[in-house]
């Protein structure tokens, strides 16, 4: 794995993810392509860079560690290990209070220092992943605990392609490349 330097961002030819936290969106590129487009869940606290806040952080990142790309569909993650279970509705039903960590997790680190790198705005340890989530979980509306949460299917291909070091950009109402 190589780590993307902002310099070369975005890649004029490889994989990369844009996830617009205004629009809900996550796109995924390669290079000026676009190959995929769904919706997402962010952070229903908003948009933030501070660890606890809840809020999903900004800028540019890279995908850090790729997990679970042996287990099944709906397999239960907790702390980044498989927690034994697969999800169901009656497994919701009793743990209502349970964040559905499900199916993958793309684990994103940041690429900016003092925006989402290191103290107190370090997006790997605030542990921000892309994950699965619950079919009856919302998508298209903030809703998550500040990562990003999606559709099985769609992070299924996405997982497919996001290799360790593809770079990530996470933005508002800011254009792509400003």
């Amino acid at each position: 794995m190589r780590t993307p330097t902002l310099a070369e961002l975005p890649p004029t030819e490889n994989i990369w993810l844009e996830i617009d936290t205004t629009q809900q969106l996550l796109r995924c590129w390669c290079g000026p392509k676009v190959l995929r487009e769904c919706s997402i869940s962010s952070g229903v606290a908003g948009s933030g860079q501070l660890d606890g806040s809840g809020k999903t952080p900004h800028g540019w990142h890279y995908v850090r560690a790729a997990i679970g790309g042996d287990m099944a569909e709906d397999a239960v993650f907790r702390g980044r290990r498989w927690t034994g279970e697969t999800f169901s509705p009656a497994l919701a039903e009793a743990n209502p209070q349970r964040d559905w960590i499900l199916t993958r997790i793309l684990w994103l680190c940041g690429l900016e220092k003092g925006v989402n790198r290191g103290g107190q705005v370090d997006s790997q340890r605030r542990y921000i992943y892309l994950h699965g989530t619950p079919p009856d979980e919302p998508m298209g509306v903030a809703a998550s605990h500040g990562c990003i949460r999606l559709r099985n299917s769609d992070l299924l291909y996405i997982f497919s392609l996001a290799l360790p070091g593809t770079p990530v950009w996470l933005h508002g109402d800011r254009q792509c490349f400003d």
